[in-house]
């Protein structure tokens, strides 16, 4: 196991260096720096000193190469150092502190309504397979996975923002909460849940529709295997042989989507926050490429880099505890 880790770890290493270096060297390619973006903000009849905007650049290190560059922030994130926002005048760090809550209150709570509705109904389709209400509930899955999910949330927006204005239905189209900071705290709480109803949504639709189906097709598999056919020989009911047999013999599939899923717990609501003005990860993320924030942007990306290297190392952990046929060696 331990020899497992290291050499894991060292992959894992070599992997952040190689796409880090390939997003800052994209990052430095594209159009403006994070000062003409700053210039073109203020006043176009302020004139800027050349000399001023050379000081600048060599404060920022925006003066080198980006190879110069990317091995100055490598040096810095050794020492634990992820920078300052340029834009923001904060240390990365610290901004990721501020943000990283309010994501994973989002998309964490997607993910488990998501799962918690996708096996019941992966197993509830598998039962009914073929039967009107399952193709029913097949064709409404299909249409919610293909429906965007910005068209869904400028829907829903309509929907309880507009149409059912001043009624006991209308939520929050923007924010995190508006309830005063000194309001007792379950006012807090609920406001809170409220303006994360709509953006909470959006999220889970399309992991329902897509989980759903996959617990489905996996378990399809199962039920044809010899061992399903004995246990229903020996006289096992038809809900205990999906539920007890062939549904255990789906968690090597399932835990290899739910590894792959953490990374959606911070990169996957870039576009939900930013039309929902949430202040999380993905609208931060999308903010500082705008704004050529050099190093919010690889603070992010080494994020949710090291977040997907560790959902995969997750998974693979998790094959041993689901099937004893499988070790790390």
């Amino acid at each position: 196991m331990a020899s497992y880790l290291v050499r894991r770890a060292v992959y894992g290493l070599l992997t952040l260096v190689v796409i880090t270096g390939f997003v800052y060297g994209l990052a430095r390619s594209m159009p403006g720096t994070p000062l003409t973006v700053q210039l073109g903000e203020t006043d176009p009849s302020r004139k800027v000193n050349p000399e001023d905007l050379e000081r600048l650049k060599r404060i920022y290190g925006l003066d080198k190469p980006w190879p110069a560059g990317f091995a100055q922030w490598i040096a810095n994130v050794a020492r634990g150092d992820l920078g300052r926002s340029i834009s923001r005048k904060q240390p990365v760090a610290t901004l990721i502190a501020e943000r990283i809550g309010p994501t994973f209150l989002i998309s964490g709570t997607a993910l488990v309504l998501a799962w918690l509705a996708a096996i019941p109904l992966g197993l509830y389709s598998s039962a009914r397979s073929g039967r009107a209400d399952e193709r029913l509930s097949s064709l409404v899955l299909y249409v919610l996975y293909s429906f965007p999910t910005f068209v869904a949330a400028l829907f829903l927006q309509i929907i309880f923002a507009v149409w059912l204005r001043g009624t006991a239905w209308e939520l929050p189209l923007f924010g995190m909460g508006d309830a005063p900071a000194d309001a007792p705290l379950a006012a807090r709480l609920a406001d809170v849940a409220r303006h994360m109803i709509l953006p909470v949504t959006c999220q889970t639709y399309v992991s329902l529709a897509y989980d759903s189906r996959f617990v489905k097709a996996n378990l399809e598999e199962a039920v044809r295997q010899d061992y399903v056919r004995t246990a229903r020989a020996k006289g096992a009911g038809p809900w205990r042989v999906l539920c007890h047999h062939a549904f255990r013999n789906t968690l090597i599939p399932l835990v290899t989507l739910l590894g792959l899923s953490l990374p959606g717990l911070i990169g996957g609501s870039v576009i939900i926050e930013q039309i929902f003005t949430w202040p999380g990860m993905g609208r931060l993320f999308f903010e500082s490429i705008r704004e050529r924030d050099y190093p919010t942007i690889m603070g992010l990306t080494l994020m949710f880099s090291l977040l997907t290297l560790l959902g995969q190392l997750l998974a693979d952990l998790l094959y041993c505890a689901v099937d004893p046929r499988v070790s790390v060696e």
